[in-house]
């Protein structure tokens, strides 16, 4: 796997830990919201760094299916933070883009890896 992803996924995570960090100022909902996405969008990075010291072929594909799955659904508390009115679709664009894009990659390497012999 690149170091790219890497560097990639702290990134994103970083991006997740500041607009977690405007949603916690506000009660209620958005608090709660923030907390689940915190959790999955930071996730993604941490089962990728995870799987670079992996003990086995079937250990870095686990680490990476699970990266995968925080992906999936980091793009689904994105989709409802827009969808509810709690966060404006122009501010998080950006992340909405970058999740898909982490997700089609992931689903690459683990396929890529699954036929590597």
């Amino acid at each position: 796997m690149k170091k790219d992803i890497c560097d990639r996924t702290f990134t994103f995570s970083v991006s997740i830990v500041k607009l977690c960090k405007y949603l916690d100022d506000k009660p209620g909902v958005p608090r709660t919201l923030a907390q689940q996405l915190l959790r999955s969008g930071t996730s993604i990075g941490a089962n990728v760094e995870e799987a670079q010291a992996a003990q086995s072929k079937a250990d870095f594909i686990s680490k990476l299916m699970i990266a995968l799955k925080e992906s999936r659904e980091t793009r689904y508390w994105l989709r409802l933070l827009v969808a509810s009115d709690i966060v404006p679709q122009e501010r998080i664009t950006q992340l909405q883009t970058e999740v898909e894009e982490l997700t089609k990659i992931l689903g690459a390497i683990i396929i890529s890896t699954k036929g590597s012999t």
